[in-house]
């Protein structure tokens, strides 16, 4: 197997520390063709299906990609940007507001990019571009504040795949959750605080996260009780009672059980029980996309009103607010501890290229 180097490297090239940041992903357009592209590396992945591959196979090609990606694309071009999709613009965001805050510190020492775990940027292409840059330390953050098999395990899966065809790998470190980190906490806490001082509150506030399959909970995966962990300290910073709030999960696919309560059937029942005005956040979702402004904002605000419901907010996701960039920058910091951040001297840099030269190297 040959071994890829970087392609522009020489000799008196500084190292630098790399932060890379990830999400989801998003297709290229919202088009049936970019969406049939988009699922079929969305749901080839067994970490987010797990089932006999060759079965899985027959079913995603013969079945799911010949009906679903036309119904996603009418979905997706409803929250559709003249610039992109808003995971991909929030995502970007979030990374160039990381870049100046870490820039303003460390100069140009530290390089920060973004890619998505399906679709463009590419993991690979994010990892490429820090190694061009001479990223010799690198801290990966996914944003998936809970930890899930099928999310943060899967994103260092394609980091390790990518790793494996490298000549050279960079100290690395890699944030696989923070359900529980206090910043994070207080950046929701503030952030729904300013909306209802500015909207007013409902009745009770539905905390409501994505959902996994039963299935891998029994298996051991952590993800449910870290929502509700996550739930239950926002709460307690906000100072509402067991009454005030509720824990919910969405986007369930496929016939199998989920993760319950349901967001969906949840807010259906609720007006029945008196409930009558609701706030809507997302925890898990560090940035607003289909799933908050279209199944949230759209879908699931008609299940409640049509079933008797008189006002439904839904709460932005954090996106690239100070509070959440305040949080993410120190979750960074923390996991740089111990580095040199340092740039190589002028003078090792040279001395470095001179006895690479002296071996027969070209840079």
């Amino acid at each position: 197997m040959h071994y890829q180097g970087p392609t522009g490297f020489h000799h008196q090239q500084p190292d630098r520390t790399g932060v890379l940041i990830t999400n989801l992903g998003t297709p290229d357009a919202p088009t049936t063709k970019a969406l049939r592209r988009y699922l079929r590396e969305f749901l080839s992945d067994p970490r987010v299906v797990e089932f006999p591959r060759l079965l899985w196979w027959l079913i995603l090609n013969g079945i799911i990609l010949r009906i679903r990606p036309s119904r996603s694309a009418a979905a997706y071009r409803k929250v559709w940007k003249p610039e992109g999709s808003p995971l991909l613009l929030h995502t970007a965001d979030q990374c160039e507001k990381l870049r100046e805050r870490l820039h303003a510190r460390y100069g140009d020492k530290i390089v920060v990019a973004f890619a998505m775990r399906y679709g463009s940027p590419s993991i690979a292409s994010g990892l490429e571009q820090l190694q061009q840059s001479g990223v010799r330390k690198l801290v990966v953050l996914p944003l998936y504040p809970q930890y899930s098999g099928s999310t943060s395990a899967s994103t260092f899966d394609a980091i390790a795949a990518d790793f494996t065809k490298r000549r050279w790998l960079p100290d690395f470190r890699f944030i696989s959750h923070y359900p529980d980190y206090p910043p994070y906490i207080e950046a929701m806490a503030r952030h729904i605080e300013s909306f209802r001082q500015a909207h007013g509150a409902g009745e009770k506030l539905i905390l409501s996260y994505h959902g996994i399959p039963k299935k891998y909970l029994l298996r051991g995966d952590p993800y449910h009780c870290e929502c509700f962990k996550t739930s239950r300290l926002l709460a307690e910073r906000l100072g509402l009672n067991d009454e005030q709030y509720m824990t919910t999960f969405q986007s369930r696919f496929g016939r199998e059980e989920w993760l319950q309560p349901y967001t969906d059937e949840t807010l259906k029942s609720l007006p029945s029980t008196g409930i009558k005005s609701i706030d809507v956040f997302c925890p898990g979702f560090s940035s607003d996309c289909l799933e908050t402004i279209e199944e949230i904002d759209e879908e699931n605000r008609d299940y409640f009103m049509a079933a008797g419901g008189e006002r439904f907010q839904y709460i932005p996701a954090l996106n690239a607010e100070k509070p959440h960039i305040d949080a993410l920058e120190q979750l960074i910091e923390e996991n740089l501890k111990g580095w040199s951040i340092g740039a190589t001297s002028s003078e090792e840099l040279v001395e470095r290229d001179r006895r690479a030269k002296t071996l027969g190297a070209e840079r």
